[in-house]
């Protein structure tokens, strides 16, 4: 089955939050994602506001910028998480943001290199191991947590270019690509992300996790339409879907024919009545995707 999932998108604020996760909780949903976009809300504090307020529903973070973190705090928070609520975190690390990177002055020379080194350190510490590296970004001497995750976790990476579609498919455990990723560019990531897959000798299953630009109701073409436009992808064919349940149920499927295994419905940054959509996504969408 492909799962299904939606996003609180930060536009909104933080005090929106808990209402949208407990609809989240009884309606159903799989999976609500959250965001740590420059300058909005935190990612780790979200997620844990989120999974007190819930029972069940996994909360995703796509994606904890590594240039703001250092390894060894990401390690802490992530496994402070998966400690308190077994099951339910998904969390995604990856480069952030370049120009807002370079905002804060955390803009690194090789985000490829930075990612690989903190992948790799993070996956190691939270597997309970002692970790000593001299990185050109990581470096940590004699570090391990005190608290690991009582049980194996996944970290994911978000990724889009080619030489980090191939990096996650060798050093993270699933891929989370954004909303601009239209069926064929699905089939282009995984043939990417096998062949790091391949180069680094894993067998095991990669997830990945794509965000469907979404808008439902009154005037949701439009609200499509402008949204491209601002991204600047208003060209670009099979992307984003407007309409009804059917409509995106199918959209839904392209997706997962092309290779996802998960995805997220993301609200365009108007929409309307963030809890309405939620409860589509739960009660409407999911019925039609098998």
């Amino acid at each position: 089955m492909t799962g299904l999932g939606a996003v609180f998108r930060p536009q909104l604020p933080p005090e929106r939050l808990r209402a949208v996760v407990e609809l989240a909780d009884a309606s159903g949903l799989e999976e609500l994602w959250l965001w740590e976009d420059c300058f909005r809300e935190g990612g780790i504090s979200a997620a844990a506001a989120a999974l007190a307020w819930s029972e069940r529903v996994r909360i995703g973070v796509g994606l904890l910028p590594v240039p703001l973190r250092n390894v060894a705090i990401t390690a802490m928070e992530a496994a402070t998480l998966y400690r308190l609520f077994p099951g339910r975190p998904v969390l995604a690390v990856g480069h952030g943001v370049q120009d807002w990177m370079g905002q804060v002055g955390a803009r690194a020379e090789s985000p490829v290199t930075l990612l690989r080194e903190h992948l790799d350190a993070l996956r190691a510490l939270l597997r309970g191991e002692r970790l000593t590296t001299q990185g050109r970004y990581v470096k940590l001497d004699d570090v391990g947590l005190d608290w690991p995750p009582a049980a194996p976790v996944e970290i994911l990476a978000g990724a889009g270019g080619p030489r980090t579609l191939r990096l996650s498919g060798a050093a993270a455990d699933g891929t989370v690509l954004t909303a601009s990723t239209a069926p064929d560019g699905v089939r282009r990531a995984r043939r990417l992300i096998d062949e790091g897959r391949e180069s680094a000798g894993r067998t095991e299953a990669h997830q990945v996790v794509v965000y469907l630009l979404t808008a439902t109701g009154p005037g949701a073409a439009a609200r499509l339409r402008a949204e491209l436009a601002e991204e600047g992808l208003e060209s670009v064919p099979d992307l984003g879907v407007a309409g009804d349940a059917g409509a995106v149920a199918k959209a839904v499927q392209r997706l997962a024919e092309a290779g996802a295994d998960t995805v997220v419905l993301q609200p365009t940054g108007d929409e309307p009545d963030p809890e309405a959509f939620v409860r589509f996504a739960a009660e409407e969408v999911r019925a039609l995707v098998p």
